[in-house]
């Protein structure tokens, strides 16, 4: 059922817009006790589901009795970020997903249906697993709030990939990642219908009818003055929610380009970008833009981990970004990778296969530490001088010594490919 469908990619809703749009929706849902939020978390901050968790919690005052955000695994959020993101929500109806001891397993999906949609890459069963909570916490309404937007796992991030990878558990998330990867990235990225959406899809259709769960979707884009505009808003709670904010995220948030292009400069915001993890976005959303032999060059000020969870940094630090055949071999040689498929997926994620050189230039960690994974280092002091992100403009720049640089300020909102890489 779709209780709100209005976008395009001229449309910018205004606060007052948003506000009057989510809670005509919610009324529909009529009279509501006891009411679950699962936003995304910090690392999905310009998603604007912060401001859409605040209005919903204006709207159910105490029957807002939790918010969960989607953690996966990252590491939790700080009562700063908490602040920042989500208002005057108070900060004590916030919980911790427990990606590793929390969870309840709803169904498996079976290993021959993985097999099918992923052209025999994979053969395993998926466990669709959620935290406990969504189903001992007897909610009326579980409010799943997000951001449509490509996404290099699950083609296009958001609807019941909040629930089972957001609130999933280790293996869930880790078939998943792996999933995507062994398939292809290239042949997921900016597309609803793949493999890992089909297998969640499987879940949600077999084993979670039961929760009572509605989507609230947006799709932002930058608007004519570069500042962020809510460009749609889908509200229900079923797939059609979630295939009209992709058709319309694909038009806001997927720029198509005549030609590969020989250097990207990315600048990741220190605020939300802490690790190699999140920060390999400047990696994936352009690949498909890079012209072979090409140079990207990552400004990350905030760096200072590769990976979110100490486990997965490890490994990251013990194998490197290395190309597709040797992750493929080294899960299959060594048993920590193996079992930590997630870690090996973003591995895959983190390569640009040899065809274009990755140049990290981090504020918080050392030379060492960045080629010893594999990626080439330039001084962060010295690059931000030459391409300074305050200087400039999204998309092509011509700088004074006559170079030709695409410049991209926040890699998370949008993909980047040529035409000819794109079918």
């Amino acid at each position: 059922m779709l209780l709100f469908n209005k976008g395009s990619q001229n449309t910018s809703f205004s606060q007052s817009e948003l506000k009057e749009a989510l809670y005509s929706s919610l009324d529909m849902l009529g009279t509501r006790k006891k009411v679950l939020v699962i936003p995304p978390d910090f690392t999905r901050f310009h998603s604007q589901a912060g401001i859409i968790t605040e209005m919903i919690w204006q709207y159910y005052g105490e029957s807002l009795t939790d918010v969960l955000p989607a953690l996966g695994t990252h590491v939790p959020m700080t009562s700063s970020e908490i602040k920042k993101m989500y208002g005057q929500t108070p900060e004590n109806l916030f919980r911790v997903h427990d990606w590793r001891e929390g969870l309840i397993t709803l169904g498996e999906v079976p290993s021959e249906f993985v097999k099918k949609v992923s052209e025999g890459a994979v053969d395993y069963p998926w466990p669709a697993q959620v935290d406990k909570l969504l189903v001992e916490g007897n909610f009326d309404l579980i409010l799943s709030v997000g951001q449509v937007v490509p996404h290099e796992v699950i083609g296009m991030a958001n609807y019941n990939k909040n629930i089972f990878v957001g609130t999933g558990g280790r293996e869930g998330i880790n078939k998943s990642h792996f999933l995507g990867a062994a398939y292809g990235m290239e042949r997921i990225m900016g597309r609803a219908d793949n493999p890992v959406r089909q297998v969640l899809n499987y879940a949600s259709d077999n084993f979670a009818k039961h929760l009572p769960i509605v989507y609230v979707q947006t799709v932002v884009g930058k608007d004519e003055t570069g500042n962020l505009a809510i460009r749609g808003l889908y509200i229900g709670d079923d797939v059609e929610c979630f295939n009209l904010a992709a058709a319309l995220s694909l038009k806001v948030n997927f720029e198509m380009l005549d030609k590969p292009l020989k250097k990207f400069v990315v600048y990741l915001d220190p605020e939300e970008f802490k690790t190699t993890w999140l920060g390999n976005k400047s990696i994936y959303r352009t690949r498909m833009a890079i012209a072979d032999g090409g140079e990207l060059i990552v400004l990350a000020p905030g760096l200072k981990e590769f990976g979110e969870d100490k486990g997965i940094d490890k490994l990251i630090r013990k194998y490197g970004y290395v190309n597709t055949p040797k992750v493929l071999q080294y899960v299959k040689e060594n048993e920590d990778l193996r079992n930590n498929l997630s870690a090996a997926a973003h591995l895959i994620h983190g390569t640009s296969e040899g065809r274009f050189t990755i140049t990290y230039c981090p504020g918080k960690i050392s030379e060492e530490e960045i080629r010893n994974v594999n990626f080439n280092y330039a001084d962060l002091e010295t690059m931000m001088k030459k391409y300074n992100p305050e200087k400039l403009v999204d998309g092509f720049n011509i700088m004074p010594d006559g170079e030709e640089i695409f410049h991209i300020s926040n890699p998370a909102l949008g993909l980047w490919a040529y035409k000819e890489r794109f079918k």
